[in-house]
């Protein structure tokens, strides 16, 4: 007795398709959904703000505009505002680089504490920064220290307004920092100076020049401290920020937007410029 198989007919002479659940590409409507969001919103709350100042800076055509940026008081207030926002800047990349390196390698009491003080200025209305500083280095200081209605007093507000910046920006990266690459370059012979220049340092490079140019664009906006502990002289102590909200008082919008133009284009560029040295630090690995 011989036993037969039945072999399932497969209708056409075609062969079966390969067994298993088929599964199809769904097309990306979160995708687009998403970027449209983000877009529109960008555009309310960034684009279209910012296309409309540098549209009201040309109402009176590009001689008017440079006439209002030229005029004396604006462009000394220009020059101060660029230069005391440089030197803050550099004095960030030092400063900010030490605090990060003693937050991240160093133990000490309260350390946690001051951790959290260093987002204070983010915090704290930069009005009332403005009132703290005047109290500790006004005419009537404790600490016998009159800086206020002084060209320094400029550099003293920006720098308490911007120390985060570059804090914030090394301290992750000095955590993730491989700790044996420096024992390796101990037990070597490496002095600590050299393995700080060979080893640390470029590694917190793009960090530090990322938190400086944050600190540089923070710098050129401020408004509320500056003008209480430098007293906003013309020519002596006036930031742009200042003179561009004298010029609205003034009902002398166009020239306050050119002037924010300016500011504009010079934040915009420096923001481009970073963009560029991380991705051209990317790629070096």
């Amino acid at each position: 007795m011989t036993a037969t198989t039945a072999v399932k007919p497969t209708g056409s002479g075609t062969a079966p398709g390969p067994a298993g659940p088929v599964f199809r590409k769904r097309r990306p409507y979160g995708t687009a959904l998403g970027l449209g969001t983000a877009v529109l919103y960008l555009s309310l709350i960034v684009l279209i703000p910012l296309a409309a100042v540098v549209w009201r800076s040309t109402d009176g055509g590009w001689d008017r505009f440079w006439a209002a940026v030229r005029t004396p008081d604006a462009w000394a207030a220009l020059e101060l505002t660029v230069g005391a926002s440089l030197i803050v800047a550099l004095v960030n990349v030092v400063m900010g680089t030490v605090i990060a390196w003693v937050l991240v390698r160093d133990k000490f009491p309260a350390k946690g504490l001051v951790d959290t003080l260093i987002d204070l200025p983010f915090a704290l209305p930069t009005i009332v920064a403005g009132l703290v500083l005047l109290a500790l280095y006004g005419t009537n200081s404790p600490l016998h220290i009159d800086l206020a209605y002084t060209r320094a007093s400029v550099g003293v507000a920006l720098l308490f307004v911007t120390l985060p910046f570059v804090v914030r920006t090394v301290q992750p990266v000095l955590k993730e920092l491989d700790r044996d690459m420096e024992q390796a370059a101990y037990s070597l012979g490496a002095s600590p100076f050299t393995t700080f220049r060979r080893i640390i340092l470029p590694n917190l490079a793009p960090a530090m020049i990322s938190g400086a140019g944050l600190a540089f664009t923070r710098a050129i906006a401020e408004y509320g401290s500056t003008n209480l502990l430098t007293g906003s002289i013309p020519f002596q102590t006036q930031v742009s920020a200042v003179n561009i909200f004298g010029r609205i008082e003034s009902d002398d919008t166009t020239s306050a937007a050119a002037i924010s133009t300016v500011l504009l284009v010079v934040a915009f560029v420096v923001l481009v410029l970073l963009d560029l040295f991380q991705r051209w630090s990317a790629r070096r690995g």
